[in-house]
C-alpha cells in the first residue's frame, strides 16, 4: 500500500504537518441547502448516510433531520457530496412539490412538511409561519408577486 505524499515528505524532511496531511472531514457545501443564499456556520453541521452537510443556523440543521432525502433531491446543486449516491438513497421514491422556493423568503426551499395554505384552490408552501402570516397581509399583490417571479407553478393558468 502506498503512503500519502505528505507523510512521505514528512518522514523525508523530519517535520509532521499534522492536518494538511489528513483527508478532509468537513462538509462539501458552501452554502445552506435550505435557506440557499446563506453561507454554511462551521459549527452548524449536520450529518447523513455517512456525509456532513453545512448548514446556516440549527433551524435549518432542525429542517434537515426532518427531510433530508426530500433536501438532496429538492437540491442536489447545493449538495455535491450526495452525487452518484441517488439510488441508494431511494431519491427516485421522493416525489418533489411543483413549487421549490417560499414566495416570500424566496431563496428558502420548502419541502412537504413546510406550512401551508390554500390559495386559488391549490396548496402553497412558505418556509415558515412568519413568512405565511406576512403573506396574508397582502395576499393578492404577493400572489402577483411570486407569479411574476415564478416561484408558484401550482398557480399559472389559475
Amino acid at each position: 500500500m502506498k503512503a500519502p505524499k505528505c507523510i512521505l515528505l514528512a518522514a523525508l524532511s523530519g517535520t509532521f504537518w499534522g492536518p494538511m496531511c489528513l483527508p478532509s472531514l468537513a462538509q462539501e457545501n458552501a452554502k445552506c441547502p435550505i435557506m440557499t443564499d446563506g453561507d454554511v456556520d462551521p459549527e452548524e453541521t449536520v450529518e447523513f448516510a455517512g456525509k456532513k452537510v453545512g448548514v446556516c443556523c440549527s433551524k435549518c440543521g432542525r429542517l434537515w433531520v426532518k427531510n433530508a432525502t426530500y433536501y438532496i433531491k429538492a437540491a442536489p446543486e447545493w449538495l455535491p457530496q450526495f452525487k452518484g449516491m441517488e439510488a441508494a438513497l431511494g431519491l427516485d421514491k421522493i416525489e418533489l412539490l411543483r413549487q421549490k422556493f417560499c414566495p416570500m423568503k424566496t431563496k428558502n426551499l420548502i419541502c412537504p412538511d413546510s406550512p401551508s395554505r390554500d390559495v386559488l384552490g391549490v396548496k402553497v408552501y412558505f418556509f415558515d409561519q412568519k413568512a405565511l402570516e406576512k403573506w396574508q397581509l397582502d395576499e393578492a399583490g404577493n400572489i402577483r408577486r411570486a407569479l411574476d417571479a415564478g416561484l408558484l407553478p401550482q398557480l399559472v393558468g389559475r
